[in-house]
């Protein structure tokens, strides 16, 4: 069964929808039902709100939920079902009864439902898809909100922001990955400075997701076809704007429990539980598919976890009567793959043996022998080595995507030798990564722009002469409010140290290296990101005498403000952190330096947008693209890196700062010297050459916008999705239509 008109089937109690969401009286009411009874039925809206994640990339439906109760909202850590879930009778009572309220409430309620009516938008206006196919979307990770753990970094923001836009965009995009009710990690340092990973469970009735129901209304189990020995996985939804995300969850009553565990968290060590956590997503993700009714479609790969969905839909292929190659060729140009790991240690390979033990009934179904199947993930450069995920996605797919021009040239290097022989087609091609505008530029900043680059700015945010009217922002306006951003950052930052030594009562000294010490008035140079050696978080630390000078210089100080998680098998990742801490300690930097943990979502709309400057270092050439410096970029924070990744496209001499890296035995101290170099002669001298008559540094603000003009159009998902839409989608689309499914 095909998706047409976007409504693809009536299977489930709740409908499933590709591109759409279900009518608001279908889902005013249940709900609201779920959420908390006691919502009136005047404000009944509420809950379907909640339970769409469109709130949460537009400001004035926060607000709504804001005035409800502000303490309440705290509270709630900005999580409008759980606000909805904890609010008493009374409180939602007297809001159904509010003049002032109710006006915020229709105009809200009355755009959102008029947005998830809406069929229409770019895609369908120029992209050809007269069957209306959808494109699915498989990713092992999404970043959308802090309320759902089921992110590690910016893997998962990629593909949270990807469905995001194309939401806004109108693509019949629907997604899937798992539930991970155990989540990532949540980080605690000890007074030593070493990293725990305590566990986050998640409370399902406090996340906007609904469980599927099959025909008889029971809830969705779906069996992953013909692995052995049998798994089994329920399906929840989460909307997101107009896109649905299918979560695979394993928790269920019919698996065993070993099984039970299969997607309980994020990343796992163990090689097997990762394999079989791969069977379930791209297998049995696809099998789920099929289930709710979506045959026809584009099959969209983010990195190589989820690659097996390649062999299921060739499986259901030869169900409807194709041969196996005949199968494998129409999958193949109905398949687009994005690679972003430049290291070949970042792939996945499983062993020969481990394949062996749980596809045997599986290739006899397609008529594969062992050795034919394990020859589509065998790399012909290192035979021995195993089943690759990345090689099996590289060979069965015909859109090969890099996400930085950089990484395109190191992907060439490291699997150009698996191009085809004769084949017409370029091998690899590059879209660079974005990021979801929406969600992630400041309010304060939004308000601005809303005055100063018109009342169309942020439908056509992708255009760059709109971004040209930045010039229009008076200095000291745009001063202000990065101003209120910071100090919106330093209250963040001190009420999650008061909270930590409230509920804990851990070691003082974690508190006061947490953040207690910082100072609005300081230059602050903020390095939030994935704890891996690579990233060279330490590289700043190398050169202790000449840092103190920096930061304890007494007409211009500078202080440094660290975040991130290492993975909880990283132990090299948790050693840098733990040097971070060491030096956080020492006095002779005067207490310029600060660690804040449990870097998280909520956390990075604090801190990106609150720091002065951006520090990115990594090791050339293993920065695919990188995308928290587009994020500091569009909310008017320059940064300073290296040229790896993105900033080879995005640096223009005029919106940063930049330094090319060295090579050899003493790279890092080279490295270090030329930021030392940048700091002392061009950053910090800029940032404190204020101007007398009105207080603004108005050098420092002509690079804010630059940062601003040169990330608003280039480096968003707008131009990003726009991109994969015309340069594979419409192709993949074209033969989607073909497929006898």
């Amino acid at each position: 069964m095909n998706c047409g008109s976007f409504a693809i089937t009536n299977l489930m109690n709740d409908k499933v929808h590709c591109g759409e969401g279900p009518s608001p009286a279908e889902m005013s009411m249940d709900n609201r039902e779920s959420i908390n009874p006691k919502i009136p039925a005047r404000i009944e809206g509420l809950g379907e709100l909640a339970t769409n994640l469109w709130w949460s990339w537009n400001p004035r439906a926060r607000d709504l939920f804001n005035m409800l109760n502000p303490a309440a909202w705290q509270l709630s850590v900005h999580n409008p079902v759980k606000l909805l879930h904890d609010l008493e009778g009374e409180v939602l009572e007297e809001a159904a009864t509010n003049p002032r309220f109710l006006r915020h409430y229709d105009s809200v309620i009355g755009r959102f439902r008029s947005e998830m009516r809406n069929f229409g938008g770019w895609f369908p206006d120029n992209v050809n898809n007269p069957g209306r196919l959808p494109v699915a979307y498989f990713s092992a990770e999404y970043g959308l909100h802090h309320s759902m753990p089921f992110y590690a970094g910016g893997l998962g923001f990629l593909a949270g922001d990807f469905l995001k836009e194309s939401s806004d965009l109108g693509l019949p995009m629907i997604g899937v990955g798992f539930m991970y009710p155990g989540g990532y990690l949540r980080q605690r340092i000890t007074s030593d400075g070493w990293q725990t990973n305590e566990s986050e469970e998640l409370h399902k009735s406090h996340a906007p997701i609904t469980r599927m129901n099959d025909e008889t209304g029971k809830p969705l189990v779906i069996q992953v076809p013909l692995i052995e020995p049998p798994i089994f996985a329920g399906v929840w939804r989460l909307k997101i704007g107009r896109v649905s995300l299918f979560l695979l969850d394993t928790d269920v009553e019919e698996n065993d429990p070993w099984n039970r565990e299969i997607s309980s968290r994020l990343y796992v060590g163990d090689a097997e539980h990762r394999l079989r956590q791969e069977l379930v997503l791209g297998i049995g993700g696809t099998a789920a598919l099929a289930r709710m009714g979506y045959g026809r479609l584009v099959l969209h790969l983010n990195e190589g976890h989820p690659a097996f969905a390649i062999i299921e839909r060739i499986r259901q292929l030869m169900e409807a009567g194709l041969s196996f190659t005949g199968a494998s060729g129409q999958v193949r140009n109905t398949t687009v793959f994005t690679t972003h790991t430049p290291v070949l240690a970042g792939h996945d390979v499983f062993a020969f043996s481990l394949l062996e033990k749980y596809f045997g009934s599986y290739l006899s179904s397609i008529g594969l022998d062992q050795e034919a199947f394990f020859q589509m993930g065998t790399d012909p450069a290192r035979p021995d080595a195993g089943f690759n995920m990345t090689v099996l996605a590289m060979r069965m797919s015909r859109f090969h995507n890099c996400v930085s021009r950089r990484h395109m040239e190191v992907t060439e290097g490291m699997w150009g030798h698996l191009r085809q022989n004769g084949s017409p087609e370029p091998f690899l091609d590059y879209i660079t990564n974005g990021i979801h505008l929406p969600t992630w530029i400041n309010p304060r900043l939004e308000s601005l722009f809303n005055r100063y680059l018109g009342p169309g700015w942020l439908s056509d945010h992708d255009d760059p002469t709109i971004w040209e009217l930045v010039d229009e922002i008076p200095d000291g306006e745009l001063w202000a409010a990065h101003r209120l951003s910071k100090m919106k950052l330093i209250t963040h930052v001190r009420e999650r140290a008061r909270q930590r030594w409230t509920l804990d009562q851990p070691d003082p000294g974690i508190v006061l290296l947490s953040g207690v010490f910082l100072d609005p008035m300081v230059l602050t140079i903020g390095f939030a990101r994935r704890f891996a050696t690579y990233k060279r978080a330490t590289l700043i630390l190398s050169d202790t005498k000449r840092l103190c000078r920096i930061l304890n210089n007494c007409d211009r100080p500078v202080q440094l403000v660290f975040s991130g998680k290492a993975h909880p098998q990283d132990y090299a990742g948790k050693e840098v952190i733990q040097q971070i801490y060491r030096a956080a300690k020492d006095s002779a930097f005067g207490g310029r330096i600060v660690f804040v943990e449990d870097y998280d979502e909520q956390l990075a709309q604090y801190l990106i947008p609150g720091v002065d400057l951006w520090l990115n270092n990594p090791l050339p050439p293993m920065e695919a693209c990188g995308t928290s410096g587009m994020k500091a970029g569009i909310n008017g924070v320059p940064q300073l890196s290296i040229l790896d990744g993105w900033w080879i496209e995005g640096f223009n001499g005029f919106n940063g700062w930049a330094f090319s890296g060295g090579l050899g035995d003493d790279r890092d101290a080279r490295d270090a010297s030329q930021i030392y170099d940048i700091l002392e002669n061009q950053v910090v001298p800029r940032y404190y050459a204020i101007d007398n008559g009105d207080g603004v540094a108005h050098g420092w603000i002509s690079v804010m916008k630059e940062a601003i003009k040169s990330a608003g159009p280039q480096f968003c998902t707008r131009r990003m999705v726009k991109e994969y839409a015309s340069r594979f989608y419409q192709e993949g689309l074209k033969e989607a239509e073909r497929l006898p499914l």
